[in-house]
């Protein structure tokens, strides 16, 4: 199928156009709520540390900061706000609490996007096929931080090795690395100097110990599925809840995101709609249920061993994964 086409069928131009305005109210709402939820599980968990109340609030506090990569994702598309400079100055704050600069998030996104799914090419695929443990490994957090840290230690020594990022980038990520190393460093020097815990209970610790929630959908959206050029069978959306749609910044709906990029979080399930109207059904799974499935399918065999064009993993039932599997 001719993902061209496909875009072009999906949705009326007219319509398409309305759905893309900005709203710098809407984006504001959006991550108020969130910072807000943020400010008040941090205060409680500072208030309460040392008593049983802290590890729930530990817990939510590093959920809310996982997914604050939502908003940085959202933040390099350049559409929560219509003026550019909020997006930016965010975007650059949240890539540092995440140690996901900004810079090079935008570029590996954008990589992402033209060339989704092409192992080559997909800023995000640039990786060796999952086995069970590497898969798990990455799932709990250990091998993902260890390549957000050890990256930027590699730009700061000037070494780019990244496909995607062209030779006209590499300063942009290099200098970038060097900012976040040196304000990295700073928050530890002042920690030491304070005597204060604060960088690690209030960031880091609930950051890094949360992180396998915000891989539930970081996971989801695309592993598992065709590495065809075609949208509706290389991405996938989450069956989700009101809630987990406003802690994901309505990303659940990743088809339609892939589909027409350009569209504010806050209208895609709009643009969900006007594309199941039209006909097309994206690949749909739950968090728990997804995560049942890749452990099934890599208890079996290695992503490398299913095959590279078909879906194989779907929810149980879906004929589909019988015929794979047979294969």
């Amino acid at each position: 199928m001719d993902a061209t086409f496909s875009r072009r069928r999906l949705i009326a131009p007219d319509r398409l156009r309305a759905l893309m305005q900005r709203s710098n109210l809407r984006g504001g709402l959006q991550l108020g709520s969130h910072l807000g939820a943020i400010a008040v599980a941090g205060t409680l968990l500072w208030i309460t540390w040392g008593s049983l109340w802290a590890l729930p609030l530990f817990m939510a506090h590093g959920i809310l900061i996982n997914f604050l990569y939502a908003a940085q994702h959202e933040l390099s598309h350049g559409t929560v706000f219509a003026t550019r400079g909020i997006n930016v100055l965010f975007g650059r704050i949240f890539g540092f609490l995440l140690i996901y600069p900004r810079d090079f998030d935008k570029i590996q996104h954008w990589a992402h996007h033209q060339h989704t799914q092409n192992w080559e090419k997909d800023g995000e695929l640039v990786r060796e096929p999952y086995t069970l443990r590497s898969y798990l490994l990455w799932f709990w957090g250990p091998s993902y931080w260890q390549t957000r840290v050890s990256r930027i230690l590699r730009f700061c020594r000037g070494v780019v090795i990244e496909p995607y990022i062209r030779p006209g980038e590499q300063a942009l990520v290099i200098r970038e690395a060097r900012i976040h190393a040196a304000l990295y460093a700073l928050v530890a020097g002042l920690s030491l100097v304070l005597g204060s815990w604060a960088a690690v209970l209030l960031w880091l610790a609930p950051m890094l110990v949360m992180k396998p929630v915000h891989q539930l959908q970081n996971t989801i959206e695309h592993l598992g599925l065709s590495h065809k050029d075609d949208i509706l069978e290389n991405t996938r959306s989450t069956r989700s809840n009101a809630l987990t749609r406003w802690l994901c910044w309505q990303m659940p709906y990743h088809t339609a995101h892939h589909t027409f990029p350009s569209v504010p979080f806050w209208q895609l399930s709009n643009l969900d709609r006007a594309m199941r109207a039209s006909g097309a059904e994206p690949h749909q799974m739950g968090w728990i249920e997804f995560q049942i499935e890749v452990i099934r399918k890599l208890r079996a065999r290695s992503e490398a061993d299913y095959p590279y064009d078909e879906v194989w993993i779907v929810p149980r039932g879906d004929g589909r994964s019988t015929r794979v599997e047979a294969a």
